[in-house]
């Protein structure tokens, strides 16, 4: 190209045409300009197919210079992953610091190797779609994939609000909330696993998935709990973070922060398992504390990593024989088993930290099924009335 002679075209003085080494003719522009500083500028591009195409292009670029937008015109190239570390460098500081691990992680392991080669400007709703949302939906659930999209939406906001692009085009994207399907287990199911746990596994395996079934908590809410967390005498827990690979933070939502009532059996167990802590820990020459994490791991007596759960839960499937479940599922099983067993929607959001509504669209389907079970109980109960008279 830079060899290539320009010939100028009739239709416009920054217009050119000329052959490229295959002897093709394509069509360029080069439209010179002052910035807002009074800086002399050009700007270029070239190998459009068309003489109108490559018109329509300059055209645009005036209107925007004549319109005041030179970044849109100078940034038109900029590629989501350098806008992306633009915005992070820019914008991080007002941010706390949980949040800027966060938006940092999804920026570099999620968004960038999905989409960060396309040019800011010119990706439409459909090609992210296409190369982002549907990709993510194979690997995560519907409300990972809502907050990732949020944060890439965060990102194109302030782009806008920058003048690098118009306007963000992917403010009405519908990302359906996933159903349970078979990510539970039945009563049975559950009281199987439990048993293999406790005889199988290590304490701490079987003390978390414990918890985990008979409470519902999230994973990163078990992780984040600590002994003074739990009140043995009131019978209560209560959950204010949440711990993962990127360390301790606050709770997923102001519903997440909670407290409620435990079961006696995981408060037993919980009662055994912190003696035991307390000797592992002295073995170490430590001691427990009230701040301590609860689960620790039975190897050196430190707070167990984010994919242990994950791990023994796996092995305690593999021992059983049962259906495979995420540790998610378990807090789905302890919300089925709820909802089969009469408890109204308002009662389990408030448990699980959650929304009514949230509550009903991810059960709605064993609600339904519930819902159906009391019309044929209350009819066979007419029936069997009838009968006797």
């Amino acid at each position: 190209m830079a060899t290539a002679k320009l010939n100028k075209s009739k239709k416009d003085p920054d217009l050119y045409w000329y052959l490229n080494k295959k002897g093709e003719k394509l069509w360029m522009y080069r439209h010179k300009y002052y910035d807002p500083l009074g800086n002399r500028k050009e700007k270029k591009k070239s190998s459009f197919k068309s003489e109108d195409a490559a018109l329509k292009a300059l055209l645009k670029v005036k209107s925007d210079l004549l319109n005041g937008n030179h970044k849109q015109v100078e940034k038109d190239r900029m590629t989501v992953s350098q806008w992306l570390d633009i915005w992070y460098e820019t914008y991080h500081v007002n941010w706390k610091e949980p949040t800027q691990i966060l938006h940092k992680d999804i920026k570099d392991r999620v968004i960038k190797p999905l989409i960060g080669k396309c040019v800011l400007t010119e990706l439409d709703k459909s090609t992210y779609i296409r190369l982002f949302i549907n990709k993510l939906k194979k690997k995560y659930a519907s409300s990972t994939v809502k907050s990732y999209n949020r944060i890439f939406k965060l990102a194109v906001n302030a782009a806008v609000d920058d003048e690098i692009i118009p306007r963000n085009r992917f403010t009405k994207i519908s990302i359906q909330d996933d159903k349970v399907k078979d990510n539970y287990y039945t009563p049975d199911e559950l009281n199987k696993l439990l048993e293999i746990a406790e005889e199988y596994t290590n304490i701490t395996t079987y003390s978390s998935l414990l918890t985990l079934a008979y409470t519902g908590l999230r994973k990163g809410e078990a992780n984040g709990l600590c002994w003074n967390d739990i009140d043995f005498k009131q019978k209560t827990i209560t959950v204010e973070r949440t711990r993962d690979a990127n360390g301790v933070r606050p709770p997923k939502t102001k519903n997440s922060y909670r407290k409620f009532p435990v079961d006696d059996i995981v408060l037993t167990q919980l009662k055994k398992y912190k003696a035991w802590c307390k000797e592992k820990k002295f073995k170490y020459g430590k001691h427990l504390k009230d701040d301590d994490f609860v689960f620790i791991s039975y190897q050196n007596g430190e707070r167990i990593s984010n994919a242990t759960i994950n791990y023994g839960l796996k092995q305690a499937i593999k021992i059983s024989g049962l259906k495979s479940i995420t540790v998610h599922g378990l807090r789905h099983t302890h919300a089925t088993i709820l909802m089969n067993n009469g408890v109204i929607s308002k009662g389990i959001a408030k448990r699980l930290g959650n929304t009514p509504e949230m509550i009903d669209k991810v059960y709605g389907h064993i609600l339904k099924d519930t819902e159906d079970k009391a019309v044929q109980v209350f009819g066979d109960s007419l029936g069997a009335v009838s009968g006797a008279n």
